[in-house]
């Protein structure tokens, strides 16, 4: 993933434009980009715990 061709992109997008290749090039990697940070969320929420109010530790889950 290409943080810095992302911020180019953005950064050409509000001075003069993009061309239609480049839109699709930047919605390519920005959606790599939320893809991979979802990854790493759940990542790290699935090997959280809290302590219940009895002391224990308890993995969380998904809200129901």
């Amino acid at each position: 993933m290409n943080i810095e061709r992302i911020n180019e992109l953005a950064k050409k997008s509000r001075e003069i434009g993009l061309t239609e290749e480049e839109k699709l090039e930047q919605k390519k990697l920005r959606d790599e980009y939320i893809a991979a940070f979802r990854g790493n969320l759940k990542q790290t929420l699935d090997q959280t715990y809290i302590m219940d109010e009895k002391g224990n530790k308890v993995k969380i889950g998904k809200k129901k």
